[in-house]
């Protein structure tokens, strides 16, 4: 028998809506409170805007937008995940949107059903499987793939119109309860 380790996956479940989601957990590098985003003129919805993390511009993108559900709404509980995605032997990390992160969780690999079919063509590369918590349904995402190649090259455009080496300070818009 193998060691635990390589049996279980640990994942961090979120909501977004009603709905409840995981993402492995060694590509989320923190969580953070919800925290102004500067906006990016002339970008798509899905893409909220940048923050800068300790010098460090961070391209953030409403998950609920990109999954094509309703907007976020902000809340107390709403939060910004930084995970790091793997493009092409690259490392990018962004800040994902979520309505509330609710814990750290274990899945082994035969808990994970692959993802449903529907009988017609959907494009679930971004869904890593399905699993049971509880009475729960949980929707494992495979983050790298959430974006599209095209999306993946608006963010990091946006990410680098604000050089974090420029010593430039980013001064968040104002942002009032149910804007975003």
């Amino acid at each position: 028998m193998g060691d635990i380790a390589t049996q279980t996956n640990q994942f961090l479940a979120f909501r977004l809506g009603s709905n409840h989601f995981a993402v492995d957990i060694s590509q989320v590098r923190e969580v953070l409170d919800f925290q102004k985003v500067t906006q990016v003129p002339k970008t798509p919805d899905f893409l909220l805007g940048v923050i800068n993390l300790r010098g460090n511009v961070i391209s953030v993108v409403d998950l609920r937008l990109n999954l094509g559900m309703p907007g976020t709404e902000q809340t107390v509980n709403t939060c910004i995940l930084i995970v790091e995605l793997q493009i092409s032997g690259d490392t990018l990390q962004i800040g994902a949107l979520a309505d509330a992160v609710e814990e750290v969780i274990e899945i082994s690999p035969e808990q994970i059903s692959p993802p449903p079919r529907a009988g017609i063509e959907l494009n679930t590369k971004f869904i890593r499987g399905m699993a049971k918590r509880g009475e729960e349904l949980l929707i494992i995402l495979d983050i790298d793939h959430v974006l599209t190649t095209e999306e993946i090259d608006i963010v990091e455009t946006a990410t680098s119109i604000i050089p974090a080496d420029a010593g430039v300070s980013i001064q968040p818009e104002s942002v009032t309860e149910g804007s975003i």
